[in-house]
């Protein structure tokens, strides 16, 4: 490892990203040199800042300082470097495989050195964790200016022309987004051990060069880089469009893409308003439905759906009742529920947890003080049923998702699916 070239090469593309990018694409070198001379280096700048903030530092709110134990932020640290590895290469095989659709050329060490270079920008800014009050600002201008660093470097790199690199771009920080957040739910509620082989295990580097890496299809990893070989197929399909010239085939296939990534063997149409609001009952008990709502939206190929009623009583209980369909993100759904581990939390006057209930993952919890909480349960791994607010006790929130037709909404769990 050679510190001042490390150095050298973050201060170079963060500050002259124009003249660096092409020296670093002309370097060579392989993927197990660029993780061991780069990425395992930087990758560990927002692990260690985020465990000296929650274990050492602590968050103080109205005087009151709390910190993560030792034991959990060790665990969240070690688990949160593990994924950011990972999850690096998952990235790149996912340029990878978009690349010919935007006119470039296939290369995976290409693809991780625009991964590893393109991350220095939130990696460097990770150590503003560490900065009271201006932690977040300084993790939204390094994810901003990635996002330049990226459309910078993919014409070096993968090679793609100049006016292709806004969409080649703009698709892969969408899925980078998706990625990412999958990672924070599997840190933040996996690393008790629900995860198993989600840390490095599930990662094999099979060759002494480093280019033959294969990840545990069983894993949380593995589901991962499942997505990156869905990509590759949908980009086919892309590919074909963007050479048609036919805008209406390019967005369906980018819609196909954006659907791929989220899980969906294909498009998924959600559940239209007038069906989705019909679960909702015009009472809870004596509370009286006050007010309705539902809408389908879409993007890019992908349509969620949501219903909402508001039920009062005379008494100044409120509890919000919402019905919602994931849609063409039901895939994402899946495998966050798979990957939920069951816990309990108590305090001195309420309590939370999480579990599953005839293969549902269910949530609950209960402030006794100010009489509020929420029920909410997974269903079919598509739909979510939420009741919340101001009741006499969980009991009434656990009824008010039962008075939704749980069964009826299970059986619709493959209601809109066409296969590709």
């Amino acid at each position: 490892m050679d510190s001042g070239k490390i150095i050298a090469r973050v201060k170079n593309i963060l500050s002259t990203p124009k003249t660096e990018w092409p020296v670093a694409a002309a370097e060579p070198t392989t993927v197990g040199g660029l993780y061991t001379g780069y990425i395992a280096i930087l990758a560990a700048l927002p692990a260690i800042a985020g465990f000296i903030k929650g274990s050492l530092i602590g968050t103080s709110f109205l005087g009151v300082t709390v910190r993560t134990s030792i034991g959990a932020g060790i665990g969240q640290m070690v688990l949160g470097y593990a994924l950011s590895l990972a999850l690096a290469y998952v990235v790149a095989l996912i340029i990878d495989a978009l690349a010919t659709s935007f006119g470039g050329q296939k290369n995976i060490v290409q693809a991780l050195k625009t991964v590893a270079y393109t991350w220095t920008a939130v990696w460097v800014a990770g150590i503003g964790a560490i900065v009271p009050w201006l932690s977040l600002l300084i993790l939204l201008v390094g994810g901003i200016y990635a996002i330049y660093l990226l459309y910078l470097g993919l014409p070096h790199t993968m090679k793609c022309p100049q006016d292709k690199a806004t969409g080649y771009t703009a698709v892969s920080v969408i899925i980078a987004i998706v990625l990412g957040w999958i990672a924070r739910l599997i840190v933040g509620l996996a690393f008790v051990g629900a995860m198993g082989g989600a840390g490095l295990s599930s990662v094999h580097i099979s060759d002494s060069s480093g280019d033959n890496v294969s990840v545990d299809s069983n894993s949380a990893l593995g589901r991962l880089a499942a997505m990156g070989q869905r990509a590759e197929q949908a980009s086919k399909e892309l590919e074909a469009a963007q050479k048609s010239g036919d805008s209406n085939a390019q967005s369906a296939a980018m819609g196909k893409m954006v659907g791929a990534i989220a899980g969906s063997n294909g498009p998924v149409e959600a559940l239209a308003p007038d069906q989705i609001k019909a679960f909702l009952p015009d009472s809870l008990g004596s509370l009286k439905r006050t007010s309705i709502s539902a809408e389908r939206n879409g993007a890019m190929g992908m349509q969620v759906a949501d219903a909402t009623a508001e039920y009062a009583g005379d008494n100044g209980q409120h509890i919000t009742l919402e019905v919602s369909d994931t849609g063409g993100a039901k895939g994402l759904v899946a495998m966050a529920a798979a990957m939920a581990p069951e816990e309990e939390k108590e305090t001195d006057h309420g309590y939370e947890k999480t579990y599953k209930v005839d293969g549902n993952l269910v949530h609950e919890e209960w402030d006794s003080q100010s009489r509020s909480g929420e029920y909410s349960v997974v269903v079919g791994q598509r739909f979510t049923v939420k009741a919340n607010g101001n009741a006499d006790s969980i009991d009434q929130l656990k009824q008010a998702v039962g008075s939704v037709d749980l069964g009826k909404l299970a059986s619709m769990k493959e209601s809109g699916v066409k296969s590709n």
